[in-house]
């Protein structure tokens, strides 16, 4: 086992300002804080009641181990109030332990780990008791969520003068650096110079299922640098690095530098001393194995374990140094390669399998017996009146805080504003125009700031820009000086926009942590993005992330589907009007005329506001134009307010058939529920139905998303009370009682189940038209024909749905 061990004391003129006292202080809380943490997955698993035997509850006591040192000195020493900190996944129980410690979780969510409604498997902002400042799990995207954090900090500093918000910190596995997300992030041009950003990489170099193979620390650190980070190291610590500063310990250090991953892996679980001596001196050289031997001639057998295994990411002082000296740098932001053990201090330390390992009754009595803990003392914290219980009290103090972020005022969003659309526009346009509307809206407009991966002209974001400017840190210079341009590209501090590289990963990260803002900084932002509505699947991980962590954001699709017919199946989306139904925490709109998109953004915007309630908003816009003398008669008919409540609810009848077609018999009707850009076709079809005998009403659903969980949350309160009355909300007036018999026609330029839905609610046959196989390039009409979803074969579909009926 690699056992914890006291280093040498340092005097305070080392760099780190701590004395040896202060060493040992620090030293006590680590152990406790390893014992806590280790205490907390084995009562998960082997104390508290399992219903879901043999299915193990789990936890990572390796993982958690191998962070133990890191956590202790940055949570203990090196935090500063307004830090943010993102913990790798798998130490979670040792945030929730140094939390508990600080007098900032209660003792009884200990005993919850992985528990319904206690201590999340990994940290969790919105589900966790403790304060958590960034959600972790898989794929890195809690890792490199403060990076994007620490921009949006530095955006709303420079525009509004102050912020809570200081450092931002991640504690990162290593092996999450094989995610290509990590790399996006590193390579970002948009967060270079963020001196307040530290990420700490524990290299441990083992995943889940092996030590990782040869030594790759160089090449990592060397795509770090490329791309402007300032790269240090904690990777020997203290008595290790005596031994390689004495007499030949240049050939020790040779050889553990050189040798692989699996070898050192090996040679720190090698209990017994002359074995591990022979075989660190295993080498074909003679004159290096005798400079080995001659390095450790001096370290009795039963500490040569402990030697070889002093890695600096287990040295309270190596860490504590470090991370000063990470701390003066203030051009770039800072990587830190802090080697570890995984296991470090467990009985299975370093062992290649330990990943899901966990430790004996046995091993945990001896680990508890080493500590001297108490039987009845294994939950305690410190006395507050010993030393390391006033040490604690006194980090907790310094990092308190006490900061009300402001909040927007929802009210202080206006119903509707006054934007000028031509006859003929889509919907995108109507978005671009609507945009620089809004940025007119007192205590509104200066909160906004707009965000793309390299397409902001491309999703008609050059009216914005040129109005509110382009965002970067420092001011760029001015080449172009006044001469005339069609857009104004002149990045300074004063702009709203931010123009990311071609990463829609970088975008949904970007987006969800400015949505956080508020919370984190400060600051309340309302961030509003654009992507081509394909690529949103590229970047789906980073919105799910965002949704996850709650935020509030705004992003708009352009172009959708298939209606982008000349750039062919690879830039045409299908699956994304699913996505905008289904995933939490999203409001999904899909407008078809300008006014419209003009009630949406002001209902997005008023979501952004609305902290404790609201949700994201996605916009699925399109450049097909559209006829905009379509909504003059719904206009007409309901009048602006109710038409604009209605578009928001999810829905308006677009033709009814009893104002259209009065005498047509209620025998023979039909539903077309369509939305977006589909409306002129479903029209059409609905035209030629009437001129067949076939009272047609055509539904422009505006919002999938809020006509599903209308239905969802009616069904939902039957199934709690069988004789609550059925309240389907917007869905009854789209479907009148005399109605409801009717079949539909759903028709979606996406997939075609996207709306099916509509026929379960009412228990009638539905024809769903849609988009169900990868597209091609070609004349827009003729994609439609080809796809099925043309005005022909919508018509053809309403004849269907009422043969259905009659059979």
């Amino acid at each position: 086992m690699v056992t914890l061990r006291q280093p040498p004391p340092r005097d305070e003129d080392e760099g780190i300002g701590l004395g040896s006292e202060d060493i040992a202080v620090l030293q006590e809380i680590e152990r406790r804080v390893l014992w806590l943490s280790t205490l907390m997955v084995h009562h998960a698993n082997n104390v508290r009641e399992n219903p879901d035997k043999p299915t193990k509850v789990g936890g990572h006591q390796a993982s958690s181990a191998s962070v133990v040192t890191i956590m202790t000195a940055l949570y203990f020493q090196f935090l500063k109030a307004g830090d943010r900190t993102s913990i790798k996944p798998h130490a979670s129980p040792v945030f929730h332990a140094c939390q508990y410690l600080l007098g900032r979780l209660d003792e009884k969510y200990l005993m919850t780990l992985r528990e319904l409604d206690g201590l999340q498997s990994y940290p969790s902002r919105t589900k966790d008791p403790d304060p958590v400042d960034f959600s972790t799990g898989s794929v890195g995207l809690g890792a490199v969520a403060p990076v994007f954090a620490a921009l949006a900090g530095r955006y709303a500093e420079l525009k509004f003068g102050s912020v809570t918000s200081n450092r931002f910190i991640s504690l990162i596995g290593d092996a999450e650096l094989d995610e290509g997300n990590v790399w996006e992030t590193v390579a970002e041009e948009a967060v270079q110079g963020l001196g307040n950003v530290i990420w700490i990489i524990d290299l441990n170099r083992q995943s889940l299922d092996r030590v990782i193979p040869g030594i790759k620390a160089a090449r990592l650190k060397a795509l770090f640098a490329g791309a402007g980070w300032s790269v240090l190291e904690a990777k020997y610590g203290t008595s290790l690095e005596a031994a390689m500063s004495g007499p030949d310990g240049e050939a020790l250090r040779q050889r553990i530098d050189t040798m692989s991953n699996e070898e050192y892996q090996s040679l720190i679980r090698v209990s017994d001393g002359s074995d591990l001596r022979r075989r660190l001196a295993d080498v074909a050289d003679r004159v290096w194995r005798q400079g080995i031997l001659d390095s450790v001639a001096d370290i009795p057998d039963e500490q040569l374990q402990t030697l070889v295994g002093n890695l600096g990411g287990h040295d309270l002082p190596k860490l504590i140094q470090v991370f000063n000296e990470a701390d003066q740098v203030d051009h770039a932001p800072v990587v830190i390669f802090a080697y570890t053990v995984k296991g470090y201090g467990l009985a299975f330390a370093g062992d290649p399998m330990n990943h899901s390992q966990l430790l004996t009754n046995t091993q945990l009595d001896s680990l508890r017996e080493s500590f001297g803990i108490d039987d009845a003392q294994e939950w305690a914290k410190f006395d507050p009146a010993s030393t390391a219980g006033e040490w604690c009290i006194a980090t907790a103090e310094r990092l308190a805080e006490d900061h009300a972020s402001p909040r927007l005022d929802v009210k202080a969003v206006p119903p509707s504003i006054d934007t000028r659309h031509p006859k003929q526009t889509s919907t995108q346009e109507a978005f671009g125009r609507t945009l620089i509307r809004a940025g007119e809206i007192p205590e509104i407009g200066e909160r906004i700031v707009t965000m793309s991966p390299d397409v902001a002209t491309s999703t008609h974001l050059a009216g914005w820009i040129n109005k509110a400017g382009v965002f970067s840190i420092d001011e760029a210079h001015d080449f172009e000086g006044d001469a005339k341009r069609m857009l104004r590209w002149q990045p300074s501090p004063r702009g709203q926009h931010i123009e990311l590289g071609i990463s829609e990963m970088n975008l949904f990260m970007a987006l969800g942590q400015f949505g956080l803002t508020g919370e984190l900084s400060g600051q309340p932002l309302i961030p509003i993005g654009t992507v081509y509505d394909p690529f949103i699947c590229r970047g789906l991980d980073a919105l799910i992330y965002g949704l996850y962590v709650n935020s509030k954001m705004i992003f708009a699709g352009t172009p959708a589907g298939v209606s982008l017919s000349p750039e062919g199946g690879a830039h045409q989306s299908t699956v994304t009007p699913s996505l905008g139904i289904e995933l939490p925490n999203l409001v999904y709109f899909e407008p078809s005329f300008g006014r419209e998109v003009d009630w949406m953004l002001l209902e997005a915007l008023r979501q952004c506001c609305d902290r404790d309630n609201g949700l994201s908003t996605y916009l699925r816009l399109s450049t097909k134009p559209i006829d905009q003398s379509l909504l003059d008669e719904p206009l007409a008919r309901l009048g602006e307010e109710e038409l604009r409540r209605q578009v928001l609810a999810g829905g308006y009848r677009l033709i009814d058939r009893t104002i259209a077609v009065p005498d047509l018999p209620r025998s023979d009707v039909v539903h077309i529920a369509t939305g977006g850009i589909m409306v002129p076709e479903a029209v059409e079809a609905a035209r030629r139905l009437h001129v067949e005998g076939v009272a047609a009403n055509v539904i422009n659903v505006t919002s999938g998303n809020r006509l599903y969980a209308a239905a969802r949350d009616a069904r939902r309160v039957q199934l709690r009370d069988a004789h609550a009355p059925l309240d389907l909300g917007q869905l009854e007036t789209l479907f009148p009682k005399e109605e409801r018999r009717a079949p539909i026609v759903t028709v979606q330029d996406g997939a075609s189940h996207s709306l099916a839905f509509l026929g379960s609610i009412w228990g009638v046959p539905v024809v769903p038209l849609g988009v169900d196989e990868f597209g091609q390039s070609g004349a827009r009409q003729a994609v439609y024909h080809k796809v099925g979803i043309d005005a022909e074969q919508i018509f053809n579909a309403g004849l269907l749905a009422l043969d259905l009926m009659d059979g």
